[in-house]
């Protein structure tokens, strides 16, 4: 291609994202992509531009090195290494993006005038923490067909079931009745006994005596569609629901090949057709998921021993071990027992060179595990408690609560929580079908983007963290290592899984095969 008509399109490209070359760094980009096929040269320029939106402007003025870094990038992301193809990422290394509802996409942390995250959160975070949940629904939402608004000179019939939202100060602006309306916003309980709603722009008292309940687990501190009529400084509403889900493919051809997920890849894992080839080619790839691996418990002990003699042949993938890690997890001896316990599984291990070699095991911990609290997200089991256990199995990852697995071009998040009970028990009105609470559960987390859709004092979280608990965009597997009875749930095109407690349940078990997509239920039979 010409260099004058490279230089061109270059430079019109720039302009359309507001941004403007200088003239060497424009100079360089002609060099670099004149030899570029002219099939490939929209896809190549795309590239780089998100390259260089992704780093730190700080004008739309943009300089030789921020190019020649956006080039870089680029070259790397093409010749993919082994190292992407299988990661386990700890909650605090989790990537944080922020809806900017001015630039309509998501930019990274260090992009915008947020500070690092730390602990101890200040008052900010916490108000940033529920604004921050409500902008994703709120986008995702307003995307919806439902209510996107009609299209000038479109047949008037086909936009009368398109939906507005409102806000809250729109209500609260009204001296008139209004009827028909339909807000997002969060339940929330501001006095005793009564109900409010509440987004960005305030909150209003809700009547909902006579309010149906769609499908779902509806709790204070998640967000609704509700819809009703405003009269007399009361929200009265007619019915609940919750915003419409979205499939991950649906939001990537949105805000493209950013990793939202983590990991060593400088874009998404999803946009990698080598990734999805050795996805594909290795049909053998499993992943066995265990809850309540009590390592104290001879029968336990006993049922994993059995568990590694049937899988020496073929060893899995990965052997994902969810706490507690043990029975009775209180007293004074309770670390030097865990010890003891890991050390003894260590030992089992050993006893089958194929499983030791080849497969990787994940520890992730339970809710009265040893740690600092029951905070979310909680940090891995303590180093000097596992160290002896590491040593013995190299291939072993002590990691974060909830955590996540990057397996080729597939996202798994695994979650170690009783949330079913506690949903159920915090429910403003709990559902008519109680046969059917795992799908209630299930369509409450996707539909709020969040693991734990619940006040801070019943689940609590560490308020600059709480990006880490999102499933936005939706992964391809989420685990839930729940007490409750074991279920496979798909839902908007993610498998939502739980193993069920390995000793309450009769020791069932899930394995999940990556390359087919498919889980499948096991028991260890009785001796």
């Amino acid at each position: 291609m010409a260099s004058n008509r490279v230089k061109n399109k270059v430079s019109s490209a720039f302009k359309m994202r507001g941004l403007i070359l200088r003239p060497e760094a424009s100079k360089y980009l002609t060099e670099v992509l004149s030899s570029v096929n002219e099939l490939d040269f929209e896809d190549v320029i795309e590239r780089l531009l998100d390259a260089v939106e992704k780093q730190p402007l700080s004008s739309n003025m943009i300089e030789l090195p921020l190019v020649e870094l956006a080039v870089q990038e680029c070259s790397q992301s093409s010749t993919e290494t082994i190292d992407h193809v299988f990661n386990i990422i700890g909650a605090f290394d989790v990537p944080r993006y922020i809806y900017s509802s001015e630039r309509k996409k998501f930019i990274p942390l260090c992009m915008s005038s947020h500070q690092g995250p730390t602990l101890c959160g200040s008052a900010k975070d916490k108000a940033d923490l529920f604004r921050e949940r409500y902008t994703i629904l709120q986008q995702r939402t307003h995307r919806h067909e439902l209510f996107t608004p009609s299209v000038i000179g479109s047949d008037p019939s086909e936009g009368r079931s398109k939906f507005q939202l409102k806000t809250v100060e729109a209500l609260l602006g009204s001296t008139a009745k209004l009827g028909e309306i339909i807000v997002l916003g969060m339940i929330t309980q501001l006095k005793e006994g009564k109900f409010y709603l509440e987004d960005p722009t305030g909150c209003v008292q809700l009547n909902i005596s006579k309010a149906q309940f769609h499908s779902g687990l509806y709790t204070e501190a998640c967000f609704v569609l509700a819809e009703g009529s405003y009269e007399d400084g009361v929200f009265h509403v007619n019915a609940f629901g919750f915003p419409p889900t979205e499939p991950s493919n649906a939001t990537r051809a949105y805000y493209g090949d950013i990793n939202f997920f983590g990991g060593p890849s400088s874009t998404s894992v999803k946009a990698s057709a080598r990734l999805k080839q050795l996805e594909d080619e290795n049909e053998d790839a499993m992943f066995v998921f265990v809850s309540d691996v009590w390592l104290d418990s001879v029968e336990v002990l006993e049922k994993i021993h059995t568990m590694f003699a049937g899988y020496s042949a073929m060893p899995p993938t990965c052997f994902i071990f969810c706490g507690n890690f043990s029975s009775a997890p209180y007293g004074k001896n309770h670390i030097k027992s865990l010890k003891d316990s890991l050390k003894a599984l260590a030992d089992m291990i050993c006893e089958y060179p194929d499983i030791h070699k080849s497969s990787r095991f994940v520890f992730v911990p339970g809710p009265e595990d040893p740690g600092p609290s029951t905070i979310l997200p909680r940090p891995p089991l303590a180093e000097y408690i596992t160290e002896e256990f590491r040593q013995k199995v190299p291939f072993s990852v002590f990691t974060t609560n909830p955590c996540r697995i990057q397996y080729c071009t597939q996202e798994i998040v695994v979650f170690r929580e009783d949330m079913v009970n506690k949903m159920c028990r915090n429910c403003v009105r709990f559902p008519s079908s109680s046969f059917d609470i795992p799908n209630h559960f299930i369509k409450t987390i996707l539909s709020q983007g969040h693991l734990t859709p619940l006040p801070l004092y019943v689940s609590p979280a560490y308020w600059a963290y709480d990006y880490a608990l999102r499933v936005y965009p939706v992964p391809d597997v989420i685990v839930f290592a729940d007490k409750y009875d074991p279920f496979n749930i798909v839902n908007t095109d993610c498998l939502c899984v739980n193993p069920g407690s390995f000793p309450r349940s009769g020791f069932t078990f899930k394995v999940y095969y990556p390359s087919s997509r498919n889980v499948e239920d096991s028991k260890l039979q009785g001796l």
